[in-house]
């Protein structure tokens, strides 16, 4: 047998008898298609964090953080970057685009933003063969966004309709990842005449696949050696980071979910969906974190119902009212400015998203939106062709067709923007929001009558 030295800082906890986890990541989460006002739930949490957390996505993700009237919009960085005494953590899980990143920094740094290099760091995982193979961090490139939007142009022309995509390159960077070719951080800021090779190797697969996609490919090298450089201080070990992070002295770790349920690639609304999984279940590949360290899940739930782009939407409003809460909540896309289209608040899918996702609590967003309103629906139920259907369907033909049954409910008709108690909401509010954590059995913790932090009413 072979006996190996151990150091003590590499000796396993002996103090925690039970084998309970040491600190746990509160996870938060969107429970619709996006849009639900995440950003200012992780933006209320990490102002006593000790790390937030990126899990998956890319800049096709967006959220809007307001601080002292100062509007910051993040799609790669985390919300979190915000709090000066916090470290940004960017896991594995995530697809980058390097000019977006240092775009998206130098952009909120004239907003105010400071200090942001110091406090961010970028895991480097590899896949290395083993069960670390699906821990890896991908590189989006100039050119999966150029084929993003071939991709796009392709399925209009082919099928008459498209998936209405962000074109950032996220599908295209994903697929790169899952077909094994794709090219990671820690490729970039090591050797880079070995990562040259990998790239002009991938790039000509791209060209192959794609004959009218032109690439500079010794311009982008060009470009990428510089920003190897930028990146490498922020690079480290993601596995061993977040593992310190979890086993040692106490931390307050939080989450931030990118995209929401709907649109996860298992269980979103497929195809309409995006190529990451944005369900709890991200929180563990997309950061090596092991389930037992996740710990309470709350799941952000926008007041009315909104998605950009293409797909079903049983609630969806195409008419007056569809405008009013479009007009009234600015609904349009923080990434690509698109106009989201808005509908009634649907549990049947919340309940769906709480299925796969187990929310400890609910953020309700946006209950400012309905204060003009005489009345507001919720959509209860479904049925197709009269029959009910018992659970959230996969098809999406299947759910093109439903009809949903409603429950009506009076409108408050007040302005609720200055409450900042549950107390003191109208009664007509409370029963609403009573109403959703009946129907889900899912408690209601915040409810956000505003756009920045001190808007959101703690009930518990």
């Amino acid at each position: 047998s072979t006996t190996t030295a151990i150091s003590n800082n590499d000796k396993p906890n002996t103090h925690n008898k039970n084998n309970t986890p040491q600190n746990k990541a509160t996870v938060v989460l969107g429970a619709q298609w996006g849009d639900e006002g995440k950003g200012k739930v992780v933006d209320l949490l990490a102002m006593d964090a000790d790390i937030v957390c990126r899990c998956q996505g890319g800049n096709n993700a967006g959220h809007t953080v307001v601080v002292d009237s100062v509007e910051y919009d993040f799609h790669l960085l985390p919300s979190g970057v915000l709090n000066k005494k916090a470290t940004s953590f960017i896991g594995n899980g995530v697809v980058i685009h390097l000019p977006g990143l240092f775009e998206e920094a130098e952009k909120n740094s004239q907003k105010g933003l400071q200090g942001w290099e110091e406090r961010l760091k970028i895991s480097d995982r590899a896949h290395i063969g083993t069960v670390l193979a699906l821990l890896f961090f991908c590189v989006v490139f100039n050119f999966h966004q150029a084929v993003d939007g071939i991709q796009e142009q392709l399925r209009q022309q082919q099928a008459g309709k498209n998936l209405g995509t962000t074109k950032k390159g996220i599908g295209p960077a994903y697929s790169s990842k899952a077909a094994r070719n794709g090219l990671r951080v820690c490729d970039l800021v090591s050797d880079f005449s070995v990562f040259e090779e990998k790239f002009r190797v991938l790039a000509g697969h791209f060209q192959t696949t794609y004959p009218n996609l032109n690439i500079d490919i010794d311009a982008e090298l060009e470009q990428l050696k510089g920003y190897a450089e930028r990146l490498r201080p922020l690079v480290t070990d993601g596995v061993y980071f977040m593992h310190k992070a979890l086993n040692g002295p106490s931390k307050k770790i939080l989450v931030e979910g990118a995209n929401a349920a709907l649109l996860d690639i298992d269980f979103g609304t497929y195809p309409f969906v995006t190529s990451s999984n944005c369900t709890v279940g991200g929180v563990c590949t997309g950061l090596g974190v092991p389930p037992s360290h996740v710990g309470r899940v709350y799941g952000v739930v926008k007041a009315y119902t909104t998605r950009v782009g293409v797909g079903a939407f049983p609630t969806e409003q195409d008419n007056d009212t569809g405008d009013l809460l479009q007009s009234r909540g600015r609904e349009f896309g923080v990434t690509t400015g698109r106009r989201r289209r808005c509908g009634w608040l649907d549990l049947v899918l919340v309940r769906y998203a709480h299925m796969v996702n187990g929310f400890s609590a609910i953020a309700l967003t946006k209950l400012d939106i309905l204060d003009t309103l005489p009345e507001i629906k919720i959509g209860i139920a479904y049925t197709v062709d009269g029959k009910p259907l018992p659970s959230f369907p996969a098809n999406m033909d299947v759910l093109t067709k439903v009809q949903v049954t409603y429950e009506t409910f009076p409108g408050w008709c007040c302005s609720t923007e200055a409450v900042r108690t549950f107390d003191e909401l109208p009664s007509q509010a409370q029963a609403y929001i009573r109403f959703i954590e009946n129907f889900l059995q899912v408690p209601v913790k915040w409810v956000g009558v505003g756009k920045s932090r001190e808007s959101m009413i703690k009930l518990f």
